[in-house]
């Protein structure tokens, strides 16, 4: 057979390299997929190194973006180490922009951005990120978590208008997404900050009514409870007497209370030198061994820290740090931030410690108890100047409350004070009142009663407020806990 020479065969080389871009799709294909069997086998060094073969041989690559993602996502959902997702975030967002992957690596990095924050000004990268996933990438899926944590961001910033968009567009976008519920909860809280109790209630009825038996319903009930308990009905104090039911005489000069963010009591007993978490009606130690501890953190992931005035801090590893000037505490709590809030009775300001840099100060008249506010903010007493203080996050008084206002009679001193994720402010007081006292997020006094008047006798100086709106009296002349509904 003969050739003419413009059908002359292609020389060998060639034929090879017009296949081979083909050829080197289908193994950047193969190493993705190759360290997806190790992945899954839990072979992650194995994982790891296939996925940075390929990133090397083609890193130009839509699979090695993908490659990116998935080790990135490992550091930080698995490794719990963000820092070292960062620099795979970072190559993902200069080098792929224009692939799919680059919504959810810009989504996860805004994440990572966030959980870093230690103060408002410092969400301002994060909020940029979740803003070019929304901007970049219009359908893909991960707009919808990138509008949630972008309403997330607005309202650790306090912003809860900016916030209440983001979540109503989340559930607009899909009221049947995993999210939605969560979205829903959050623009809930919103609302309520933002002044529209109604609208709040609506919105956790709908979750109960539209997402039965998923964890946002039963978090929905007891914050719709309480609210209508305390803020509606708001029903007369009386005692319950002693809690758990039958437990007299059972402990060991309890004088500190806290509640964990799941909502278990945390007691702290002088005599022993040790937190328990209160268990059904068993106490199991928690947290750190310290004596003549005055400020009692119960904190996320089980963490109970101890605060007094020898030993400072310390945490639930047993490590201490030293509070510098604030030789008597009188509260503590973890804002939003993971900072360390500290109230003194002997100090004209407020301590916050960072996880990590230098502790910095807040003006404020001397704390003789403190509590933590869902806005990030704090409630402050100050015997000095005789008011009850809701301050912002930033440690600025948006409300006060002078001792005894609504009240028959006026209290001289604040003794323990509590409050709870929904903003309900609770207080032991003494004076010409003598008893307790709960207001609400804007300051109006929601129930009170006296002890006379409840029947109840004892020494109480520990207060916490339950997931029912129940307050949780700790008696150290009795070793009880007392219960008021």
């Amino acid at each position: 057979m003969f050739f003419k020479p413009w059908m002359r065969p292609l020389p060998l080389l060639c034929i090879l390299s017009l296949a081979l871009p083909a050829q080197e799709s289908d193994m950047e294909e193969r190493l993705l997929l190759s360290g997806e069997r190790a992945y899954a086998a839990k072979s992650y060094a194995e994982a790891f190194g296939t996925w940075n073969q390929l990133l090397q041989a083609s890193p130009q690559s839509p699979f090695a973006a993908e490659a990116l993602l998935r080790m990135a996502r490992h550091r930080v959902q698995v490794d719990k180490k963000p820092e070292e997702a960062m620099p795979l975030l970072d190559r993902l967002k200069a080098e792929h922009i224009k692939t799919p992957f680059a919504a959810e690596g810009l989504l996860l990095r805004g994440m990572v951005l966030a959980a870093r924050s230690r103060r408002p000004q410092d969400m301002k990268e994060a909020i940029a990120e979740f803003n070019r996933v929304i901007d970049l990438f219009p359908d893909h899926e991960a707009v919808q978590n990138a509008r949630y944590q972008l309403g997330l961001a607005y309202r650790a910033q306090g912003q809860c208008g900016q916030a209440l968009q983001q979540f109503v567009e989340v559930m607009r976008l899909d009221p049947t997404a995993p999210v939605a519920p969560q979205a829903q909860l959050q623009a809930a809280e919103a609302l309520d900050v933002l002044g529209d109790l109604p609208g709040c209630l609506r919105l956790l009825q709908g979750i109960r009514e539209r997402f039965p038996g998923t964890p946002e319903a039963a978090e929905a009930e007891w914050r719709l409870a309480v609210r209508v308990k305390l803020r509606l009905q708001k029903p007369p104090l009386r005692s319950e007497g002693p809690w758990p039911k039958g437990k007299q005489k059972w402990l060991k000069t309890p004088t500190l209370l806290a509640v964990d963010p799941q909502g278990g009591l945390v007691v702290y007993q002088d005599d022993l030198g040790q937190a328990f978490l209160l268990k059904g009606t068993d106490l199991v130690p928690t947290g750190p061994a310290g004596r003549n501890a005055k400020a009692l953190v119960a904190g996320p992931e089980g963490q109970t820290w101890l605060l007094s005035p020898k030993q400072g801090l310390v945490r639930q590893d047993g490590t201490t740090r030293e509070l510098g000037g604030f030789t008597a505490p009188t509260g503590a709590f973890l804002d939003t931030w993971n900072n360390l809030w500290i109230g003194d009775a002997k100090a004209s300001h407020l301590g916050i410690f960072p996880p990590e840099g230098n502790p910095r100060t807040i003006p404020s008249p001397s704390a003789v108890a403190l509590a933590p506010m869902p806005d990030g903010g704090a409630a402050l007493a100050s015997d000095t100047n005789r008011s009850l203080l809701f301050l912002d996050p930033a440690g600025q008084p948006r409300v006060t409350v002078p001792y005894g206002k609504g009240l028959p009679a006026s209290f001289r001193y604040v003794l323990s004070l509590c409050s709870d994720p929904l903003g309900h402010v609770a207080a032991i007081v003494d004076g010409d009142f003598e008893g307790v006292a709960v207001w609400g997020p804007d300051g109006s006094l929601l129930r009170s009663a006296t002890f006379k008047a409840l029947g109840i006798n004892g020494k109480f100086r520990a207060i916490a407020l339950d997931r029912q709106g129940c307050i949780i009296l700790a008696d150290r002349t009795n070793d009880a806990l007392i219960r008021l509904n």
